[in-house]
């Protein structure tokens, strides 16, 4: 089963994250940036959805460790937020995300071909 890990401070998302994908992935997740760094490398997941805005440690700092480690460098993470203004799919690429998807999730079907598309580029 390919592995997913998620880290969202919002429990109601992760539940809502867990029904979507639970069927299909082994799931992972953590409530805030520096546990789910910490956990990278014995969970080893094969994609992350990433919140931008945790607490204490935001979505994009935690995306700065994760490219700056030679082990996870290419790991494909999803920015998972709320921040949805025009140019923020843009900026959010512009930081190293490999792809953007807003919440909350009104269509499911965007989240799950985003992970398809990104695991494809991902040895199983």
């Amino acid at each position: 089963m390919r592995r997913i890990m998620i880290i969202e401070d919002n429990a109601d998302n992760r539940l809502l994250l867990n029904a979507i994908l639970g069927d299909s992935f082994a799931i992972t997740e953590h409530a805030n940036g520096p546990d789910g760094l910490a956990a990278l490398a014995t969970e080893l997941p094969e994609i992350l959805l990433l919140d931008i805005s945790l607490p204490g440690m935001d979505g994009v700092e935690v995306l700065r460790h994760i490219r700056a480690n030679p082990d996870f460098r290419h790991l494909p993470v999803i920015a998972f937020t709320a921040h949805a203004m025009s140019d923020d799919r843009s900026k959010y690429l512009g930081h190293g995300f490999d792809d953007y998807i807003t919440k909350p999730i009104v269509d499911e079907t965007i989240l799950l071909g985003s992970i398809s598309r990104l695991l494809d580029r991902v040895p199983a």
